[in-house]
């Protein structure tokens, strides 16, 4: 069964690492737990019943409580499993800004680090190319250079 236990924001590490040594120390029937990638305030606990997830993470600082429903692996899938396959960019690609501070802002994709899910950019406003490294879920690609280098 996966627990979703609601923790202060920017404590996520600091409790999955006190739930897991709980875990250990007790021999609790506690399987795994994590914080996903952009899942602010919130761990995922994966345990045999709720009473031990219940026990991992009674009275520890920062946690809040445990959410009440149990929830299935297809409904957190997305947050847990590598998404390298899915990258769609391409050098040359230009794209827009998704996220502050350059939200709206075009760019050309100079680089990608698909390890890092990081791409540089060049804004293309920019009086001065200045590449910027952005994460990859922060840009949306508008335009694909491919269909003008065929027509040359």
């Amino acid at each position: 069964m996966i627990f979703i236990i609601k923790v202060t924001t920017n404590k996520e590490e600091r409790v999955v690492d006190m739930i897991a040594d709980r875990a250990e120390k007790k021999n609790l029937n506690v399987f795994s737990v994590l914080r996903p990638h952009g899942l602010r305030g919130y761990v995922l606990l994966e345990a045999e019943d709720r009473e031990s997830a219940e026990e991992a993470a009674f009275d520890l600082p920062y946690v809040k409580g445990i959410i009440g429903k149990t929830i299935n692996y297809d409904e957190i899938k997305n947050m847990i499993e590598p998404s390298i396959a899915t990258i769609s960019i391409k050098e040359g690609d230009i794209v827009e800004l998704i996220a502050e501070p350059f939200k709206k802002e075009k760019a050309k994709v100079l680089r990608i680090d698909k390890q890092k899910e990081e791409v540089v950019v060049s804004l293309l406003g920019a009086v001065v190319p200045l590449p910027v490294t952005v994460k990859l879920d922060n840009v949306k690609v508008i335009r694909r250079e491919e269909g003008e280098e065929n027509a040359s």
